[in-house]
Order: C-alpha cells, then structure tokens, then sequence
C-alpha cells in the first residue's frame, strides 16, 4: 500500500490507535493503583447500571459516525443486492455463531488452565458483543483504503445499522442464554436505545436539517469534518475510565490480554476469509467485495464496549474482553487490507 494513499484515508489517531489504547491501558491502571478516588467517585454516577460519565462519551464516539449513514440510499439496494445479500449474512448469521464457537473453544477448551471458569464466562459474554456488532464507521476507511466503491459500502452500512434496532438484543440475549450468563433484559434494551436508537435518530434530524439549510456539499465537506477526531477522543478516554477500574485485574493476569486476543484475531481472519471469498465467488467486483469483507470482519467495538459496561460493570472481564478487541482490531484490519489489495489482480472489475 502506498503512503500517500494510507495517509490520506487515516488521520493519525486512526493510524495509531492500537498504541493510543496501549497508552490508555497505562494511564488507566496509573490511575487506579495512585488515584483510587476518580474511579471510586465516577462509580458512584450511574443510573440504572448504566454509568453517566461513559454514557456521554459513548455519545461522543457514535453520533460522529451516525452523521456519515445516508438512508436514502437504502432504495438503491435492489440494484446490486448480491453485496448486500453477503454482507446481511455474514453479519448477522455466521458471524455471531462463529465468534461464539471460536471464543468457547479457547476459553473453556484450550485455555481452561489458564483462565478461571468465571473470568472464562465473562470473556465470552464480551466476545459475544462483538460478534453480534458489525462495523458502521471505521468500515468507511477500510473500504477507502481498499479502492472500495463508497456508495455501495454506505448502503452496506445502512442497512446494518437498521439491522442492528431488531436484532442486536435477541442475538445477544440467545447466546448468552446458551452460555447460561443471567442477562438483564431491561438493561440490555436500554443499552441499545441509549447507544444505538438515540444517536441514530439524533444524526437522521441533524442531517435532514443541516442539508436542508445549507445543502449536501456544505454537510459532507465541512459540517462532518467538524467532528474529526471527537470519536477516538471520546473512545480513548472511556478506556481510561475503563481501565482504571481494570488495574487490579490486568495486573493480577497480565497474559489474559494475550489469551483474549488469540480467538479474536483468529475471528477477524475467517469472516474476512469467508465474505471475501463469498464475493469471488458470485464474481463479484473487487470495489464490492472487499468492504463486504471488511464490514463483516471489523466490529461496532464502541457500541459492544457501551452494553458490556451497562451489562457487567466497569470492572468486568466482559468490559475487559471488548477493549482487546479495539486493542487487536486496527492491526489485524491493516493486514487485511493490504491482503484484499495485494489480490485485486483475481476480481475482474
């Protein structure tokens, strides 16, 4: 891959942001092991178990994103649907089972002598929120980065965001229920309406309004960019927060980080294998089938971090488990777009 065409489809927090969130790992424990009262005082603001302080970072990370998904050009789906028709069960078929599957395989099977039964369950729980999560904004630079068609990924992400109001919570709900987690319905609904309906209809109004008034090209070239850089801000300091109420634990099992990571690469790999495939397949064009790839593989890591801390608690190994997916996911995504690159030769565009 060229630098210049990195650079310009990255900005430098998103070039960087496995060592940003490393960074964030050491100030995070530096904050609980010397500064115990912030996490003690952040703790105490909650409502029902959802904690206000992340909440409204949260916010700071998915309205950005939520600006950038253009509904109307989900009318335009017939016309290609095969991409679409990929992407929809990748996502929201294979994906969840397999992310399922791999996890339980390392962490009750390979790993059970490294990792106890209940940190186990709750590094599942986290796995299984990512899985049931795919990707609605950085999928954007992926597909940049892959000479993907960009009207064509738009409607992929729109209609995975649609997606994800019907059938996050049941997916959720039913494979947590197979591990025999308790699951507080009420707290999961809610999490969804917090992170992902709220944000979404506040996008939908502000877009309607700003291109109204001032008109599509002011809205994509100038309004959005407004918000450069306010999504990873707000992500890396929700690890922060995170990881200061995770210092004990990290420091008590450092090479869970490690063990963690094992399975979700492992699941980054195959569902891009299996989209990407799937699209040379069907003789699918290289613009297409490589955001199909890449939309299946990255994950919504910010809404999975939200419901993980709203589901289990800061301290969790849940919460734990969906911050090494954000840890591994830049990396990993790198590589395989430098893969879908290297193989454009074999897609006949």
């Amino acid at each position: 891959m060229e630098k210049t065409t990195k650079n310009s489809g990255m900005g430098i927090f998103e070039r960087y942001l496995t060592v940003w969130v490393a960074l964030c790992i050491i100030i995070g424990i530096a904050v609980g092991k010397w500064l115990p009262a912030i996490p003690q005082t952040l703790g105490q603001w909650e409502y029902a178990n959802v904690s206000i302080p992340v909440a409204i970072l949260i916010w700071l990370m998915i309205y950005p994103m939520m600006l950038k998904v253009d509904f109307q050009s989900v009318k335009n789906v017939g016309r290609r649907p095969k991409g679409i028709v990929i992407t929809c069960i990748t996502n929201w078929i294979i994906k969840p089972l397999t992310m399922y599957g791999i996890a339980w395989l390392f962490f009750f099977v390979a790993f059970k002598h490294l990792i106890p039964v209940d940190l186990a369950d709750q590094y599942l729980a986290g796995a299984v929120l990512l899985g049931a999560a795919p990707c609605t904004a950085m999928v954007f630079v992926w597909s940049y980065l892959t000479k993907g068609d960009a009207a064509y990924t738009l409607v992929q992400v729109a209609i995975n965001d649609l997606i994800i109001l019907v059938a996050y919570v049941p997916i959720v709900g039913f494979l947590l229920g197979i591990t025999g987690i308790a699951i507080p319905w009420a707290t999961l609904i809610l999490s969804v309406i917090l992170f992902v309906v709220i944000p979404l209809a506040a996008g939908i109004v502000t877009r309607i309004y700003v291109v109204k008034k001032h008109g599509i090209e002011y809205f994509n070239n100038v309004f959005v960019k407004k918000f450069n850089g306010i999504t990873v801000i707000g992500l890396l300091l929700t690890l922060i927060i995170l990881f200061s109420f995770q210092g004990d634990t990290i420091l008590a099992n450092p090479l869970h980080i490690i063990l963690i990571a094992v399975p979700l690469v492992l699941q980054t790999i195959l569902i891009f294998l299996i989209a990407y495939g799937w699209a040379k397949k069907w003789k699918l064009p290289h613009d297409v089938a490589a955001p199909a790839g890449m939309i299946g593989a990255s994950n919504f890591f910010e809404l999975a971090v939200a419901v993980a801390i709203s589901l289990f608690g800061l301290q969790s190994g849940a919460a734990l488990a969906t911050v090494v997916g954000v840890l591994v996911e830049v990396p990993v995504m790198l590589t395989l777009v430098r893969y879908a690159n290297h193989t454009r030769k074999y897609f006949k565009d």
